[in-house]
């Protein structure tokens, strides 16, 4: 299992994880698909998280999920988490699990350094995506 506060952008698919989801935005249509995002932590770091068609509606606020084979890759300069096409999302439980909502790992400038990314330095502070809970 790979912490989020150790995940690289990178375009291969082989992130296994597990998170909860702290928010999820409403779903929009990219094309022909259904796309959402939302904002999942564990105890080291949160990030944004990409969910494609059926996952839209499959997962809520609170959840804790199990990520076999995700990416963490630029889509439109954006950087989000998702299962990808050979990766797999499921719930695993709900509620119960410690987390921490900075840093942001998808509000993170990073700069590419021979053949992997670097950090550079934090975009903000606290997500644009999805602002700080109160």
């Amino acid at each position: 299992m790979v912490y989020l506060k150790d995940i690289v952008p990178a375009a291969q698919n082989n992130i296994n994880s597990q998170f909860i989801m702290l928010d999820k935005a409403g779903a929009s249509i990219d094309g022909e698909n259904k796309m959402c995002l939302a904002l999942v932590a564990d105890n080291t770091a949160a990030v944004n998280f990409q969910l494609w068609g059926e996952e839209c509606d499959a997962f809520e606020p609170g959840d804790i999920i199990l990520l076999t084979n995700g990416i963490f890759s630029f889509q439109r300069n954006n950087l989000f988490l998702r299962a990808g096409k050979r990766g797999k999302v499921e719930k695993v439980g709900e509620f119960t699990m410690k987390f921490v909502e900075t840093p942001n790992m998808s509000e993170i400038k990073w700069v590419p350094d021979q053949k992997k990314y670097i950090q550079e330095s934090v975009i903000s502070s606290h997500s644009r995506i999805f602002p700080p809970m109160k």
